[in-house]
């Protein structure tokens, strides 16, 4: 078996042994589950040595027929838009499966959809062939879906029923624009790179309008406003866990959709440009208001999810390389921030029982190592220098200002917002007197550590040598902002 397939389909065959172990096997349902996503991730960031940082073409890729007389084929690949992905995906996973080991219930089933999970989003990282894609697109929805229903919190139903209803109605406009493209090359393939050489003979309003159906797909992953309904509630009633994926990676499913649509349909991408600027900007600030009003630390970080991922949507809409960069750097800078930060309100809440801000104060005397990690987390939120949020917002703006000019300073207004509510909560939760049922709280154990400790590594390594990232990513935005020249 090949690298990219031994690493997509990992996961999965980690799933089904999982499901052949007896129920009442907790420790070896444990392990078999940390065991498969491990190797995974092994496999994953090995191939940072041997990839060609100097190339914007496809590398370790696979081609199989698979419905030949429908044009579509299993085909994967990665490169500097999908590699950073995927290490994103497999790293995220890893830690998240180490945070899982304080599920009590129904082990197997949940480390099983868990797995399946990681083994959709990487298929759909993977995939260079937009039916495969659009399979593990949907695949995704399947096992969130449980996720959240069934480990959920009080309205997990509501929430895993909003998630599910809003994603499935974007992915249907998204097959739209996928079969309209499908149907408009003369070769009737599904393959990334017969349709986007394919392209040049689409007219203008057609590409727009096959865009407009794929980016209302994306936009609701992503999500844009105002189609981020089924977002707070679904990362307040996730466990701990899956909220983390979620908005680590689940979320970049939708930005990296647009990073490929661009090469399908340039000039509908060109086209709707104004438009992501416009949803980008409202995203940063209505998402910082939003996370500056809430009192629940989940509810803030989800809001602060929406409000980060609008500096993609700046990014990309500046249609230059300096912008291309700040949106892939973004999208993982902001999973890595994300985790941390949901991880860390997880362990907390396992202690307190409660999410509220105002029921946490001086918790500096009692858990050092703790708060030193989520001031760390708030600080890269807000995108401190030094850290790795900065230098992913500055190039996206940087880019958003080649092409827009001074109307992407709106973007300063969410954040200072940022900045306010996150100063707030460092000063609330690690200031001040202890409550008295805070007398028995004790700092992170080994296992919490070893999960939070490498996102806090490459959080700090990203912001004081973000060289190497960049360049990875630039060896495919740079070829793709000379589209739009």
């Amino acid at each position: 078996m090949d690298a990219l397939s031994a690493i997509l389909w990992m996961p999965l065959a980690a799933a089904v042994l999982i499901l052949l172990l007896p129920a009442s096997a907790t420790r070896l349902i444990q392990g078999v589950a940390i065991a498969g996503a491990l190797l995974t991730f092994v496999l994953s960031w090995n191939l940072l040595s041997s990839f060609d940082q100097t190339s914007n073409a496809m590398q370790f890729v696979e081609i199989m027929p698979w419905v030949p007389e429908m044009g579509m084929t299993y085909a994967i690949g990665v490169d500097g838009i999908s590699l950073p992905m995927v290490l994103l995906t497999t790293l995220i996973s890893l830690v998240a499966l180490i945070a899982s080991l304080t599920i009590k219930e129904r082990l197997k089933a949940y480390f099983a959809w868990f797995l399946a999970l990681e083994f959709a989003i990487l298929g759909v990282f993977l995939a260079h062939d937009w039916f495969l894609f659009f399979i593990f697109f949907e695949i995704s929805l399947i096992p969130m879906f449980f996720l959240i229903g069934v480990w959920g919190d009080k309205q997990r139903t509501a929430a895993s029923m909003s998630f599910f209803l809003y994603t499935l109605a974007g992915s249907m406009l998204l097959l739209v624009g996928l079969i309209a493209a499908y149907v408009a090359a003369p070769s009737h393939s599904f393959s990334m790179d017969a349709l986007v050489a394919a392209n040049s003979g689409w007219s203008r309003t057609f590409q727009i309008g096959a865009f407009l159906a794929c980016f209302i797909g994306f936009a609701v992953k992503i999500p844009a406003i105002p189609l981020h309904g089924w977002l707070p509630l679904a990362h307040v009633e996730a466990p701990v866990p899956v909220s983390m994926l979620l908005s680590a990676v689940l979320l970049k499913m939708g930005a990296y959709g647009l990073f490929r649509t661009a090469e399908l349909f340039p000039l509908g991408f060109e086209a709707l440009a104004p438009a992501m600027l416009a949803l980008g900007l409202l995203n940063i600030v209505y998402g910082a208001l939003m996370a500056w009003r809430e009192t629940d630390l989940k509810s803030m970080v989800a809001y602060s999810s929406i409000s980060h991922m609008g500096f993609v949507l700046v990014g990309m809409s500046s249609l230059t390389a300096t912008g291309f960069s700040g949106a892939m750097m973004q999208m993982f800078t902001h999973g890595l921030v994300s985790a941390a930060l949901f991880l860390l309100v997880g362990i907390l809440y396992q202690r307190l029982h409660s999410r509220a801000v105002t029921d946490v104060a001086g918790l500096y005397g009692r858990m050092p190592v703790f708060t030193m990690l989520f001031t760390l987390a708030l600080l890269a939120s807000m995108g401190l220098p030094g850290l790795a949020g900065f230098i992913s917002e500055f190039h996206a703006l940087v880019g958003g200002y080649e092409r827009w000019g001074l109307i992407v300073a709106i973007a300063f207004a969410g954040i200072i917002v940022t900045a306010a509510y996150s100063m707030r909560t460092i000063n609330s939760m690690f200031n001040g007197s202890s409550s008295t049922k805070q007398l028995g709280l004790r700092d992170l154990s080994a296992r919490e550590l070893a999960a939070a400790l490498p996102l806090a590594a490459l959080i700090i390594g990203l912001g004081l040598i973000p060289g190497a990232a960049i360049g990875l990513i630039s060896a495919s935005t740079g070829p793709l902002s000379r589209l739009f020249r």
